[in-house]
């Protein structure tokens, strides 16, 4: 595909055509459960103090009350999913090269919140874009922590194997970030259950950065300083977001005189090479991945396709956030498990690899033995999401943030 020299001399990327999405057989990724305000603009319910307290409480799945960890996933696999996948968990993960990354071992206490008042607003809709006629109303919970002064913007985007993306997950860590200084606004975006492919759900995004820009004088936001988070299949998003900038294949909707550039990425487990997402796992689950058309290879070349992810090598290169990489991009961070069962581990260290060859500024951190997020949901062990939820896993994204967007 040829680059479009007029966007290159303006600093834009490469424009690429085709789609993307997660492995076939993981519709959940990471969708940490959390509790969403019932108001449209409230104080977050405990008071500051000098004291600090648990971060806020998961709600357990299906909105019942207690019960589930703080990190527990909302709900079980979406009913409706395109393509009726099952969730795959590998048997056995091979070890990826750690030369150009640092291993933590993602140990010791977990983070605490209350120390300062956040103020939430909840379900803001952000935009209201019509897929295959359809037309939905995509909101966003926000929270901006009490001070003076204007605060940077985090946009997280969560998980959900691209068939669903429940704005109320991973309370808990959000309401850390914004606690540090921070605008925090967890997004829907539009998934393969509505027939969207992986355009519309990158435009969702840039749609939410630019709606948050128009109105950044409402909320008390610094529009100069916007990074993106994601985790799984946000995780993904979060980096096309990062290596997009400037490309206008994908701005559309509203508020389009404002940009949708980012200064800063954080991915935690996201997959880069769609037909790769597998690679580090046993034949038999690397095979249910390439299965004919699944969630992914809908989402990739739209609903009803019967293409698998490798009968089609230049829609899967233009769907890698690697391929619009070039020495402009903002800062990334990127963080993963070196155990994870969803997604290999290899993809987070392919994109940081293609990242420092092109002279970005990137940092790669792998949790040792840790999984793909919190696996309690699939019988596994209860604990595990709590490897991403130590001061020590957080305070790493904390301070890149600070690093590249102040707070």
């Amino acid at each position: 595909m040829a680059k479009d020299e007029n966007m290159k001399a303006a600093g834009s990327r490469r424009r690429k055509k085709a789609g993307v999405g997660l492995a076939a057989s993981v519709v959940l990724g990471l969708a940490l459960t959390a509790c969403s305000s019932d108001s449209e603009s409230t104080a977050s319910s405990a008071s500051a103090s000098s004291k600090t307290t648990d971060c806020p409480a998961s709600q357990a799945p299906g909105g019942a009350g207690g019960g589930a960890p703080s990190g527990a996933p909302s709900g079980g696999a979406p009913s409706g999913a395109a393509g009726g996948a099952s969730i795959s968990i590998a048997k056995t993960v091979k070890a990826s090269d750690t030369s150009t990354s640092t291993v933590i071992d993602p140990t010791g206490a977990q983070i605490q919140c209350g120390k300062t008042e956040v103020a939430t607003h909840s379900d803001v809709v952000y935009s209201s874009p019509t897929t295959n006629g359809k037309k939905a109303e995509l909101k966003l919970d926000l929270q901006v922590p009490e001070g003076e002064g204007k605060k940077p913007l985090v946009v997280y985007m969560t998980g959900g194997g691209f068939a669903m993306a429940d704005k109320t997950g991973n309370l808990n860590q959000r309401t850390y970030v914004a606690e540090q200084g921070y605008a925090v606004a967890s997004i829907e975006y539009r998934t393969v259950t509505s027939g969207a492919t992986y355009k519309e759900t990158l435009q969702d995004v840039k749609s939410a950065i630019r709606y948050l820009r128009a109105h950044a004088d409402e909320y008390g936001i610094d529009s100069a300083n916007v990074a993106v988070w994601g985790q799984s299949a946000g995780g993904y998003l979060a980096a096309m977001a990062g290596t997009t900038n400037g490309v206008k294949e994908f701005e559309a909707g509203d508020n389009l005189d404002q940009s949708s550039d980012v200064q800063a990425v954080v991915d935690e487990f996201g997959p880069s090479d769609l037909s790769k997402t597998a690679s580090d796992f046993d034949a038999a689950t690397q095979k249910t991945y390439l299965a004919a058309g699944t969630n992914t290879a809908q989402f990739v070349f739209g609903a009803g396709t019967k293409n698998t992810l490798t009968d089609d090598p230049a829609a899967i290169k233009a769907a890698d956030p690697s391929t619009y990489v070039d020495s402009s991009d903002p800062a990334f961070v990127l963080l993963h498990g070196s155990d994870d069962h969803l997604v290999s581990p290899s993809q987070t260290l392919t994109l940081h690899n293609n990242l420092l060859a092109k002279g970005v500024d990137s940092t790669r951190y792998v949790l040792k033995g840790a999984d793909h997020g919190d696996l309690s949901f699939m019988g596994g062990d209860s604990s595990a999401g709590l490897k991403w939820s130590t001061e020590q896993v957080m305070g790493d994204i904390v301070t890149f943030l600070g690093k590249h967007l102040g707070s």
